[in-house]
């Protein structure tokens, strides 16, 4: 499986400045977009997955600028940290209450940067998030946001086994919904990404 994750590093920073930033970044476990923290003061990475929390630290090892980051396995609700930005990487969608997520952020820095699924996006009807999509995003635009972007993207795959190993933990649903990918190679699934600015 494979996307364009430099493309999307290349727009959030195009997005938003992070440069000499102390950034709280939320889901950042398995370190899929830790080339933000290059330009940062300081990541304070927080994740309830301490699996991703292990993966993320495995990702940095590689990079010269992993002392930037401070990692926190913990419950977001839980973690009592400041900063100038809090980072939302594709988990705001993931959590049960996306108001009170952003209430809480919006006690951590003064700017809140959400990196999501778009709600037009195929990707997330695939793996069954769209409801879940289409609840942060109405949650979000409560907070009238100063920007938001959206960005095109597509999901790779070399053939369904590869595909159904990504989707069989999103539930049954998800294996319906690839079914059409049956006996494919080369599957190419669109995702929408928006990014926003609170």
């Amino acid at each position: 499986m494979s996307t364009d994750v430099k493309k999307i590093i290349d727009n959030l920073l195009n997005f938003y400045e992070f440069s000499n930033k102390k950034i709280i970044s939320i889901g950042a476990g398995g370190g899929q977009f830790i080339e933000y923290g290059r330009y940062s003061k300081q990541v304070i990475a927080i994740d309830n997955d301490n699996e991703a929390i292990v993966k993320l630290q495995k990702a940095l090892q590689g990079f010269e600028f992993k002392n930037k980051f401070t990692l926190i396995s913990s419950d977001f609700y839980a973690a009592d940290v400041k900063g100038d930005v809090v980072l939302f990487e594709f988990c705001l969608h993931e959590m049960s209450n996306p108001e009170a997520a952003i209430n809480k952020a919006l006690t951590m820095a003064p700017n809140v940067v959400v990196a999501d699924h778009g709600t037009t996006s195929e990707w997330a009807y695939v793996v069954d998030e769209k409801e879940k999509v289409m609840n942060s995003w109405n949650a979000l635009s409560k907070f009238n946001p100063k920007k938001v972007q959206e960005y095109d993207t597509v999901q790779y795959f070399r053939n369904y086994d590869e595909l159904y190993q990504k989707v069989k933990v999103q539930g049954i649903n998800s294996i319906k919904r690839i079914e059409q990918y049956r006996n494919k190679v080369d599957i190419a699934i669109p995702m929408t990404y928006n990014f926003a600015l609170i």
